[in-house]
């Protein structure tokens, strides 16, 4: 038995047991997850075709978890502009695995919700054993030379709140940062990796550096000429 569904704008071959990617629907694994756009159902040699949908079908489904697709490149040039822009996507995907394919207006089995039900409270019972100490550890990355107001807000839109992470920066996320602020090139011009260890040890921000070191050459006395 099998069935032929529509969901996220795509159509999908499924039977009972298969595991399949669509695109992201809401829910945690171990929900169930109903389809009702249900196009055909075949069962036995009989087909039944609905129009467009099939009267009274259902096809369950268990979330297995919250996944990503491959990456994809956007590559995007205007000839004789001096225009390239190369961002890379992931898609938000939903791991499923279908569970029974229902017809006559049956209702999928809740017995995966119950037991997910149940495993909860045990789960609570021990968050307090394993939930960390004090709040998550936040950096003040405007202390970076070359970071300004609208260069730290996409940082910390994108998730970046701390020196480890932008000192330990790899190659593809230097490209989306430099995607995002549209300034290829910058992070590795400017030094933010070395900048962010030196602020990690301690050390005083660079600016502050070149500020007082400026300041000390201004007050020396200038050589008279004889």
């Amino acid at each position: 038995m099998y069935a032929v569904i529509k969901t996220g704008g795509k159509q999908y071959r499924v039977a009972a047991e298969d595991k399949i990617q669509i695109e992201k629907l809401a829910g945690e694994a171990g929900d169930i997850v109903e389809f009702t756009d249900v196009l055909m159902v075949a069962n036995d040699g009989s087909v039944d075709v609905g129009a467009p949908f099939v009267a009274g079908a259902t096809v369950a489904a268990e979330i297995i978890g919250q996944v990503r697709g491959p990456k994809v490149i956007i590559f995007k040039k205007h000839r004789r502009k001096h225009f390239r822009r190369k961002n890379g996507h992931r898609q938000d995907l939903t791991s499923v695995r279908i569970t029974e394919i229902l017809t006559g207006g049956a209702k999928p089995d809740k017995k995966a919700a119950a037991k997910k039900a149940e495993a909860k409270p045990a789960k609570a019972e021990a968050a307090p054993l394993a939930a960390p100490v004090g709040e998550a550890k936040v950096d003040d990355l405007a202390l970076i030379g070359g970071v300004g107001p609208k260069i730290l807000k996409v940082l910390n839109d994108l998730g970046y709140t701390t020196y480890a992470q932008i000192a330990n920066l790899s190659a593809d996320e230097i490209e989306k940062i430099e995607a995002e602020i549209k300034m290829p090139g910058r992070i590795a011009r400017e030094e933010w990796s070395a900048q962010a260890k030196e602020l990690a040890a301690g050390k005083p921000p660079r600016a502050k550096v070149d500020k007082e070191a400026k300041a000390e050459k201004a007050k020396a006395p200038k050589k008279s000429k004889e």
